[in-house]
């Protein structure tokens, strides 16, 4: 326990120093004498630290007076505080190795102060936690500022999307129906003893999460990991076999995938990044799926369109990934309130120059991960203002494009896709 609680700690200071999670966790499970245990509750404890760091911040202030010099001590008692409010294991465990991982990170001065500080929320638990729900930072676990955005936005509703954002993440995967039919996934699963339910036409949801290894026919492609909310975005583009399409920023490829497995179509998949469009050609290979794969930036048309008009254009924009905070917990304490204007700008940026590609005729779904208004319901009002030549075609009665909220089976995500007169 004592080797996780340090790397978790490690991982967590990473990201308050404004890293993402991914790369903080990356580099402390490198670890070579790590085992598979020990890996396991190092993600763990990082990512529920983080789920829960508005509520453990709040004890901890409540806790200590004077903070420690060392820097890496209050990660630490953080993800010690996470362990005894939400773990399994026994308290005098969690406490002792805690006490041994301070005094290892920052000398002997400091046990008697862990130790304190652990014993006393033992004492003063409840106390707390009567005193933290009369704080919404610490009730809900998110910045001040994106509570009240939320709740301007989405009125009674936002609270329990915020709750919603605290708990793990549904297993979804996308059964490749070129290979089985979802009926026939589903008895495989059910052959090997892994609890499952179909929730869309393509989609299965697992009961308990479990390792892509375990998944029958995983690496022969027969099915993806891939959220039932994104899972509505290919099929919105309504393809046929022959058209033209750009998926503009595609990795790691979950609907590119999913629009080859749809239909026989020329699939253009673009991204800036080059060792993010790596997964993408591993995703395709895996499904037995051919696209043309091209690293660039999709506003930037001169470096990859040859002039030759596009049937279909499908943006999954860059966004703050507010709907999506369940997988990346650290988005919350990472995003600043100008960073949402800052994505409204990019996102704007890529929408009119993707335009000038499609096809009169054409279609181009805009997609995001997020359920801020600013990057969704204001883009396509601003990007209509702007193009006369562009409808908007809804599921809804709402002009303002398909706003998806999280729920227990799926993120949250938006979609609005435009028709070109």
């Amino acid at each position: 326990m004592q080797k996780a609680q340090q790397a978790a700690a490690r991982a967590v200071r990473s990201v308050l120093s404004g890293h993402n999670l991914d790369s903080a966790l990356g580099l402390q499970l490198r670890t070579p004498d790590l085992t598979d245990q020990e890996r396991s509750a190092i993600r763990a404890y990082s990512y529920g630290t983080l789920r829960h760091l508005g509520l453990l911040r709040y004890m901890l202030d409540k806790l200590v007076t004077r903070k420690p010099k060392d820097p890496g001590v209050i990660p630490l008692l953080l993800v010690a505080l996470y362990q005894l409010e939400y773990g399994k294991a026994p308290h005098y465990a969690v406490v002792d190795h805690a006490v041994k991982s301070v005094n290892s990170l920052a000398g002997p001065a400091l046990k008697p102060f862990a130790n304190a500080v652990l014993r006393q929320y033992l004492r003063r638990r409840e106390e707390l936690l009567r005193s933290a729900r009369r704080d919404d930072v610490a009730r809900l676990s998110y910045p001040r500022w994106w509570i009240e955005k939320l709740r301007s936005q989405l009125g009674a509703q936002a609270d329990h999307i915020l709750e919603l954002g605290n708990l793990h993440p549904p297993m979804t995967l996308r059964v490749n129906r070129r290979r089985i039919d979802p009926g026939k996934y589903l008895s495989m699963l059910e052959q090997q003893q892994i609890a499952a339910k179909a929730i869309g036409p393509s989609a299965i949801l697992l009961q308990v999460p479990l390792a892509v290894e375990r998944l029958p026919g995983f690496e022969e492609g027969l099915v993806s990991v891939q959220d039932a909310g994104a899972q509505q975005s290919a099929p919105l583009l309504d393809l046929q076999p022959g058209q033209s399409v750009v998926d503009a920023c595609a990795a790691p490829g979950g609907k590119a995938g999913h629009a080859l497995e749809l239909a026989d179509v020329r699939l253009t998949a673009l991204d800036r990044d080059s060792e993010r469009l790596a997964r993408v050609s591993d995703n395709l290979r895996r499904l037995g799926l051919r696209a043309r794969l091209q690293c660039a930036d999709a506003a930037q048309l001169e470096s990859w369109w040859d002039g030759s008009p596009v049937d279909r254009v499908l943006l999954d924009a860059p966004c703050s990934a507010s709907g999506v905070v369940r997988r990346h917990p650290d988005v919350k304490w990472l995003r600043r309130e100008d960073d949402v204007a800052g994505f409204a700008r990019q996102q704007s940026r890529l929408l009119d120059a993707l335009w000038r590609v499609v096809a009169g005729g054409g279609k181009l779904l805009y997609v995001t991960c997020s359920v801020f208004r600013e990057e969704n319901q204001d883009q396509v009002e601003r990007f209509l203002s702007s193009h006369a030549d562009a409808l908007l075609v809804s599921r809804h009665a709402s002009s303002g494009g398909d706003l998806l909220l999280p729920s227990e089976e799926h993120d949250g995500f938006f979609h609005a896709l435009f028709e070109k007169s």
